[in-house]
């Protein structure tokens, strides 16, 4: 039986969404662990890609196979291949597809921690950007020159000839201008932040700047403490000092509203999946 508080979260929601003239979207790991890639845990999606590797090494989850010490270039660039394909291969989770419907019509934003691509699989690649990196793009490791590289066609080419869990060594990426190995531009002590990186903030930048005095929410799905200086206490700070800001929470976990903006927030502590296929479920009633 639905609580009247979750029922009156979803009419909060809903309404906030409804009289926004701007959406900020920031989105993490929960959102993508809400549509069933958890990257953090043994699970089914998990063993149908890396059980070699699971078995072979004790990985046990995606992201720690990736900081995993191969004793060879040949297996640790077979993970990095296998993990490529499985952020190409994934279907875009319902909870993203739930959330475009909830946004149709509005004029939104989408900030993300997330590697995997699965808003830009949803959302178009302009109304997003990736922060911490992207899983479809390579950089030089030595950081020699500002470019990042799309990798799909290497990736398939690595993934169709993984024996066991090794490619073969002239198959691993390398960088054209001073021969050192490519590295996945993702979060790592080597992340290019680079011209590409800047790009990606400057979209933000550019949509905060002309949005942020109007009417604006901020909906924060799946962000945890990890590393809450990136969207959560920015939301937050943005929260306080925007007249016309309104701060909304979901996870199952990590949703709070400080203390500061008690009135100008909202958290749901429940299921991210949930909660955004009731709310369309209870947009669509009221526009019947």
């Amino acid at each position: 039986m639905v609580s009247q508080q979750y029922q009156d979260h979803l009419v909060t929601l809903l309404q906030k969404i409804e009289e926004a003239e701007a959406v900020v979207v920031g989105g993490a790991a929960g959102m993508s662990a809400a549509a069933g890639y958890n990257w953090y845990q043994t699970d089914e999606v998990f063993l149908k890609y890396f059980r070699s590797f699971a078995d072979k090494y004790g990985i046990e989850s995606i992201f720690y196979g990736f900081y995993y010490r191969f004793e060879t270039r040949e297996e640790r660039w077979a993970y990095i291949a296998t993990l490529n394909k499985f952020v190409y291969d994934s279907e875009a989770g319902k909870p993203y597809l739930d959330l475009l419907q909830l946004l149709q019509d509005k004029n939104y934003f989408v900030l993300t921690t997330n590697q995997d691509t699965q808003f830009s699989k949803v959302f178009p690649e302009e109304k997003v950007s990736t922060i911490q990196g992207d899983w479809r793009y390579y950089q030089c490791s030595s950081r020699c020159h500002d470019h990042v590289y799309f990798n799909k066609e290497q990736v398939e080419e690595m993934y169709a000839n993984i024996e066991g869990t090794r490619i073969p060594t002239e198959l691993i990426p390398t960088c054209s201008e001073c021969g050192e190995d490519m590295e996945p531009w993702v979060r790592s002590r080597v992340f290019l932040e680079g011209s590409f990186f800047r790009s990606e903030l400057m979209k933000f930048q550019a949509y905060l700047t002309k949005n942020k005095y109007k009417k604006i929410l901020f909906l924060e799905l799946g962000v945890g403490t990890m590393t809450p200086m990136f969207i959560k206490e920015p939301f937050w700070e943005m929260t306080y000092s925007l007249p016309g800001a309104y701060y909304v929470s979901i996870n199952p976990k990590d949703a709070v509203v400080p203390q500061e903006i008690r009135g100008k927030g909202l958290a749901i502590n429940e299921d991210i999946a949930r909660v955004l296929q009731d709310a369309l479920k209870e947009k669509d009633k009221t526009t019947q």
